[in-house]
């Protein structure tokens, strides 16, 4: 039995999906198991329960691996970065108790202890967290993941339709290099395979400026637009402007930090197989055609 934290969202649809293919049985564990399941009767939803380890444990039960993407991308409504350290340890903690054979855990690139950003410094304690757990496990540290459920990527395509101009902060000259969701479940499922003990980055097999990459999308969306450079302030401020009235949290500070900084970058070779430019043909259609909310899709998907 294989159990991936949070089925029902991004990453984790993919690897269970990924597991599924294999004909693996799979469980999940998330926050809301009354959420509509995709896989149907294949994948039972069982409660994080962090604050009852007793049935964490249960529903752990000698599971063969457990595939983790549990964290925040940003405090909201009670959550915190360092809530979420907190049940990262009881549920590491439960998955020893629970006989586990290796835990394979979804970090990110640049992930670091003395990291000035909140989301990356978390990550890096999540990490060293699993080290010490006494667990066998593995570590994968994507870039920038794209996909058809994906919120960052497809905004910025919701921007780039909706809007005649796009701010650039700093000149957009800073590097990304996205990773595909389903090859990043597909490095993820083969590293079990491996020895445990070992941090791998995915990346996919492009890079970009963040220019030339806000610049490919427009182009593939047959959108002429004015790509303007702006203080990386002036485009926060505007984010949160757009957010109001969406209700949502268009861009943290922290996180254009970590674009601006190059955190979605690696020095590894490509390991993932699919071009961002060949998927952004093949669904140019739906990329952006609809605005993706954060909050909604976790804490108001009930009236979504």
């Amino acid at each position: 039995m294989n159990i991936v934290t949070g089925a029902f969202g991004y990453i984790g649809k993919y690897i269970t999906q990924t597991l599924l293919n294999k004909g693996l049985k799979v469980s999940t564990i998330t926050t809301h198991p009354d959420k509509p399941n995709p896989f149907g009767a294949e994948v039972k939803a069982f409660k994080y329960n962090f604050d009852d380890p007793s049935e964490l444990i249960r529903t752990l039960d000698k599971a063969d691996t457990l595939f983790n993407t549990y964290w925040i991308r940003f405090p909201y409504d009670g959550q915190t970065y360092e809530k979420a350290l907190k049940n990262t340890e009881i549920l590491f903690n439960c998955a020893k108790q629970a006989g586990v054979k290796r835990i394979v855990q979804i970090s990110v690139t640049r992930a670091s202890l003395d990291s000035e950003l909140p989301y990356y410094r978390g990550k890096a304690v999540q990490e060293q967290i699993l080290k010490q757990c006494g667990v066998p496990y593995s570590i994968i540290r994507p870039t920038l993941v794209f996909g058809k459920e994906d919120i960052l990527v497809n905004n910025i395509a919701w921007l780039i339709r909706k809007s005649p101009v796009f701010p650039l902060f700093g000149g957009g000259s800073y590097r990304v290099q996205p990773v595909f969701a389903e090859d990043l479940a597909q490095i993820a499922v083969e590293e079990t395979a491996n020895s445990p003990g070992r941090t791998i980055d995915a990346i996919g097999p492009e890079t970009f400026t963040f220019r030339e990459f806000t610049h490919l999308i427009a182009k593939k969306l047959n959108r002429k637009i004015l790509f303007l450079s702006v203080p990386s302030a002036v485009g926060i401020l505007s984010g949160k402007i757009i957010g109001f009235f969406l209700r949502d949290v268009l861009l943290t500070k922290n996180e254009l930090k970590g674009l601006m900084k190059e955190k979605l970058t690696s020095e590894q070779a490509p390991n993932g197989i699919t071009k961002f430019s060949d998927w952004l043909q093949q669904n140019n259609s739906i990329l952006g055609s609809s605005y993706s909310s954060e909050i909604a899709r976790h804490f108001r998907w009930r009236n979504v």
